[in-house]
């Protein structure tokens, strides 16, 4: 079911609100990622110490996420995006102030990278779970597309480099700059109608929900998950991926200055250079998943990324090199996510939405900060090539 005037051939006014809301919220965060790294360099030279930056930045996925997976069943979903992302304003004005002032401290940089993340399982599994409720069924893999090379364009290509050359001119700016991206995005989401009641799931449902309880209502995505052999494989595959990757992406802000040679500012423009493949991805990701179909998605997408990454770990020490290695696999990377989101949103019930997807993400992210973590003691024992 649909709501907020979707019309044969559009994706409707509220799908458009929530993407431009999408769109404004990840700029501001590329803009902190590529800052945060940056800000940790300038306080330590210890890899280790850095990589924690990664690992706090993901860590809540696997601590929240399947709690975070109930409360997005449980309430309004429009309603836990604004309140997310309110919180997440609050404690960005407060490190900035402290930042403005000359205070900062490197497990500052750990609290905010942590607090962050916490809300964004709620905004983003509350986001993922509202498309199949805006937008037609044959529609998803459109909307999910958009959204994809709205989170690239913003969290990997234009916000790394507009947020490395804010920290050039001043440091505290990246972190001023995601408030108010955030403040504008609060805005786009109020303006999501609801006249229908679709953004929550149905009473019936919810006094279902708490008479189990919470670690029931948990269990039940998980054991959902857990049944469901596609998606089961989707998700190990992906866990397995990210684990391996940010390994890699722990430590680059290290590997960008020493081993490629690049300045503060320079290091901005390589991230980004390094979307520009996630881009291309996203605009052409229907296309690849009707024509080759999910389970060729998977594995050439697989197999593709994995060699990339060898390649930059052999042939890796030249900027140009290095950007058109990750433009492949960023590239790989946006047609996956467009295929296993629109293969989950036709798969998952409404009512185990978030619950499917917060296990989903607890074990994908998951592998995130532990990848980061073991990309930091990597580089420390071994070197960062």
């Amino acid at each position: 079911m649909t709501t907020g005037g979707t019309a044969a051939g559009g994706l409707g006014r509220n799908f458009h609100y929530l993407l431009s809301a999408y769109s404004i919220q990840t700029l501001g965060e590329g803009v902190v990622i590529a800052a945060l790294p940056l800000l940790a360099s300038k306080l330590t030279d210890d890899p280790r110490l850095i990589s924690w930056v990664p690992l706090a930045t993901e860590l809540p996925w696997l601590l929240f996420a399947l709690l975070g997976g109930v409360i997005v069943d449980r309430y309004d979903r429009r309603l836990l995006m604004i309140g997310a992302q309110t919180a997440q304003t609050l404690l960005l004005v407060t490190v900035a102030l402290i930042a403005t002032l000359g205070g900062t401290e490197i497990w500052m940089i750990y609290i905010l990278a942590f607090g962050l993340c916490v809300g964004d399982i709620l905004f983003m599994g509350s986001s993922r779970a509202l498309i199949p409720t805006v937008v037609r069924g044959a529609d998803l893999e459109t909307a999910n597309g958009r959204n994809v090379t709205a989170e690239t364009l913003g969290r990997m290509f234009l916000g790394p480099a507009l947020g490395s050359a804010l920290f050039v001119l001043f440091v505290p700016l990246p972190l001023w700059m995601n408030a108010a991206t955030y403040v504008v995005s609060i805005v786009l989401i109020s303006r999501i109608r609801n006249a229908a009641g679709h953004f929550r799931v149905s009473p019936a449902a919810e006094t279902a929900q708490a008479r189990r309880g919470v670690v029931a209502e948990m269990m039940e995505g998980v054991r959902w998950l857990a049944r469901h052999r596609v998606l089961r494989i989707v998700v190990l595959l992906a866990a397995t991926s990210n684990f391996s990757v940010f390994m890699a992406q722990s430590v680059t802000v290290l590997f960008a200055r020493d081993v490629l040679g690049v300045g503060d500012a320079g290091y901005g423009v390589l991230v980004a250079a390094m979307a520009i493949g996630g881009v291309v991805g996203g605009l052409v990701s229907r296309r690849v998943v009707s024509h080759f179909g999910t389970r060729s998605v998977v594995i050439g997408v697989s197999v593709a990324s994995a060699l990339s990454l060898v390649a930059i770990g052999l042939f890796g020490r030249q900027p140009v090199v290095v950007v058109a290695l990750f433009g492949v696999w960023s590239a790989g990377l946006s047609v996956w996510n467009v295929m296993a989101q629109s293969l989950s949103q036709r798969l998952v019930p409404n009512r185990l939405m978030g619950r499917v997807g917060s296990a989903t993400r607890m074990i994908a992210f998951g592998a995130l900060p532990l990848g980061a973590l073991a990309g930091g003691l990597v580089a420390a024992a071994y070197g960062l090539t």
